[in-house]
């Protein structure tokens, strides 16, 4: 059930930042989930573990690392549609 717990916490924190960016996270519900996790690593490893934690998710730095993560992919997505 922690599994199942952790991938829905991971797309909500992954949706969050899509829609606090005003951008589409590419791959839906998929893309979600994994901006969510790719997120929550990366604010770990820039800013630490603290705050309020859900299914082990340390939500603010997850919210943050996934908003900075949408932001690069959204760079580079526009940057390779201009390319074309």
């Amino acid at each position: 059930m922690g599994f199942i717990w952790a991938l829905i916490i991971g797309g909500i924190i992954g949706w969050l930042a899509g829609l606090l960016m005003g951008r589409d996270i590419p791959g839906g519900v998929i893309g979600n989930i994994i901006a969510g996790f790719v997120g929550a690593w990366l604010g770990s490893f820039i800013l630490g573990d603290w705050g309020p934690v859900v299914g082990d998710f340390y939500i603010i730095p997850a919210l943050i690392g996934a908003i900075v993560l949408v932001f690069i992919v959204g760079f580079f997505m526009r940057t390779m549609r201009n390319k074309s």
